[in-house]
């Protein structure tokens, strides 16, 4: 069965790229009741925020390091699309930047983008959508 989610144009998740992750991750668990569960990265943990009732992960907080070391520090969107290396080519033909060149998360693709605008979001392709 497909996932609805993971239709192309769906933001699929945000996160938030920063130098100093557990600090943040206090701040939001503090502002909004988010429950922090760390995701190992090797020598150190990114978070997973939880929403307090149910428990889902709703949003991640993530250090500036290894892969991430040239993300932008702000709220990530991540939107599906069909293909990322072409929406990367389409995005700089129309006159936007891009931020991090394609590559893997997981068994997904994605890159970062910069529109015209100066506005940041992500690209991911997911292996399984409808």
């Amino acid at each position: 069965m497909s996932d609805p989610n993971l239709e192309i144009g769906n933001i699929i998740w945000t996160d938030l790229t920063v130098p100093d992750a557990e600090a943040i991750r206090d701040f939001y668990g503090a502002v909004v009741g988010w429950q922090p569960e760390p995701v190992e990265m090797g020598d150190y943990s990114d978070f997973n925020m939880n929403a307090p009732a149910s428990g889902k992960a709703i949003a991640g907080i993530c250090h500036v390091r290894g892969e991430n070391a040239d993300l932008p520090s702000q709220w990530q969107v991540y939107i599906v699309v069909a293909n990322v290396s072409e929406s990367a080519a389409r995005c700089v033909e129309l006159g936007g930047k891009v931020i991090a060149r394609p590559r893997a998360l997981g068994d997904a693709q994605f890159c970062v983008i910069q529109d015209p605008a100066g506005a940041v979001a992500a690209l991911i392709e997911p292996t399984t959508r409808i």
